[in-house]
């Protein structure tokens, strides 16, 4: 089974299984064709992290395909070019050396069965040929072309005419054709040496960026220990920093202290008490998470169930607590989401994103993929642990998530992208299946809410989605939450899911996908 947030890739990953592929070619000719059919999220200028689950030893590997900031990137160049607090959104001091093509091949090369040219023919093949743009796909594609892509270098490659499509229209991508078939001949070596890297040094370097072709040659992806809970008879596992995974597994930690079963999924109880969790979750990790190769960051302390004992007494039931302070545990030393379950149980989460919708806008000229902005995560202050440095990985926000048994076997791939939604997303979600038993598309299809980190005010905003009953909303607020109703095309503020269940005993799959995208989730017999 595969289940991505567009048709068509979620076709290209089922013809890549068809031909014997297994999770993992499947993830990555998915993640590719995702890149051709919805590059207002994603793309091979992107990053990806994925989490992958071996049915033969019942083991969990996390992979890092996030890129670093460039060598010349300094606070000094920074604040001498007069940037202060933040980086302006879209700037190409913003572009962080794109992950994603190493973290493709990289994965293939551990876990994969099939050659890359084979796993990349079906993005190649809707590249060329041209596909019809999905309706939710194309209305933030005209967002992009009239804000980024108009002003930045080579944006328009991405457009027609200088305009986003319209649903269904045919959008042919040369370019990115031509970029996924020196790939899948070359590896990942063509993408970061030789004629790509030189067009991605070029045109950040006239646009007034700092990136070198030398910073896109020393790139390498990195495996790692996901970072994991328990959660009653489940574990719960995230990718480590520098990924904000860290977010949802402090939240799950902190309500496994609650009889979360005794309450109605959208009641006020409820909601009030998920929400309280994610401020003292978001507490820890806005500070916390950064670079581990910059910065010792006590992970086995935060997620430990005695340092969520102590943060859980911080949590009011009969009031909002809006100025929640991280804690001090002692150490002892817009984007895609897809998932992947093949036939023999291996499982592959997936998640790969420009970042901000389109990234920077900027396209290396005739290569057809924007870059990303993920340097915008960067924090300006010189003593916060996520401060910007020459070749280190920014606070991330996607993630993967994936969940295993007790005994090992596996539950399933989960993830909901959507920038700091995403956490959220996930203990949302993971709620609805482990607490309520929910199958993937009841939970996925639920109204939820998203704490607005940035909206200035204190403790951040409760944004709640159409469909969460007004009286809930009116107790929340009568608690002390700031709340606002979302309703159109305001719901993407809470992110798009992909969920796939694997039942121990039979084998069989259980699929969703998020309604809130033009996606779906498909099997063959």
């Amino acid at each position: 089974m595969v289940a991505s947030s567009q048709p068509l890739a979620t076709a290209a990953g089922l013809e890549i299984l068809r031909r014997g592929g297994n999770a993992a070619d499947a993830a990555v000719a998915t993640a590719a064709a995702l890149n051709v059919t919805e590059p207002t999220s994603t793309g091979i200028g992107g990053d990806m992290f994925a989490l992958f689950y071996d049915a033969k030893n019942r083991q969990v590997s996390a992979l890092n395909g996030s890129g670093r900031a460039p060598a010349g990137l300094t606070r000094e160049r920074i604040l001498r070019e007069g940037f202060s607090s933040a980086l302006p959104p879209y700037h190409p001091h913003t572009v962080t050396v794109p992950g994603a093509c190493a973290g493709w091949c990289d994965l293939l090369e551990r876990y994969g069965t099939l050659s890359l040219t084979e796993v990349l023919a079906p993005a190649i093949s809707l590249a060329e040929g041209g596909f019809p743009v999905a309706p939710t796909t194309a209305h933030f594609w005209q967002a992009g072309a009239n804000r980024q892509l108009k002003t930045a270098p080579n944006g328009h490659e991405l457009t027609i005419d200088g305009r986003g499509p319209n649903p269904g229209e045919i959008f042919r991508n040369p370019g990115l054709a031509r970029t996924l078939r020196v790939v899948a001949e070359g590896g990942k070596k063509a993408f970061y040496e030789g004629e790509i890297a030189d067009a991605i040094a070029d045109v950040l370097q006239k646009a007034g960026g700092a990136m070198t072709a030398d910073d896109l040659a020393w790139h390498v992806s990195t495996w790692e220990d996901p970072a994991s809970v328990t959660f009653g008879d489940y574990h719960i596992h995230e990718c480590p920093p520098n990924g904000q995974g860290l977010t949802a597994l402090l939240a799950f930690n902190l309500l496994e202290g609650f009889d979360l079963a005794s309450m109605e999924p959208l009641s006020t109880e409820r909601l009030h008490l998920q929400i309280e969790a994610l401020r003292l979750a978001f507490a820890d990790a806005r500070w916390y998470i950064s670079d581990p190769q910059f910065s010792n960051i006590p992970l086995a302390e935060l997620l430990s169930k005695e340092y969520a004992s102590a943060r859980r007494k911080l949590i009011d039931p009969k009031r909002a607590v809006l100025d929640q302070k991280r804690g001090t545990p002692v150490a002892s030393s817009d984007t895609v989401y897809f998932c992947v379950v093949d036939e023999v149980g291996n499982a592959c989460s997936f998640i790969n994103s420009n970042y901000m919708g389109f990234g920077t806008g900027i396209v290396p000229k005739g290569w057809g993929f924007t870059l990303q902005n993920r340097g915008h995560n960067f924090s300006l202050d010189p003593d916060h642990p996520n401060r910007l440095e020459p070749n280190k990985r920014p606070y991330h926000t996607i993630i993967p998530g994936l969940i295993t048994r007790a005994d090992g076997s596996l539950f399933g791939p989960f993830g909901v992208m959507g920038g700091f939604m995403q956490p959220q997303g996930h203990l949302q979600v993971g709620l609805g299946l482990l607490v309520d038993g929910l199958d993937p598309q009841s939970v996925l299809d639920l109204p939820r809410f998203c704490i607005d980190v940035d909206s200035g005010e204190q403790g951040g905003a409760v944004l709640l989605e159409e469909g969460i009953p007004w009286r809930t909303a009116a107790e929340l607020a009568a608690l002390g939450h700031p709340v606002r109703p979302v309703s159109g095309w305001g719901r993407a503020t809470f992110g798009r899911g992909q969920i796939i269940l694997r039942d121990s005993a039979s084998g069989t799959l259980t699929g969703g996908s998020d309604p809130r995208a033009d996606g779906l989730a498909m099997t063959f017999l």
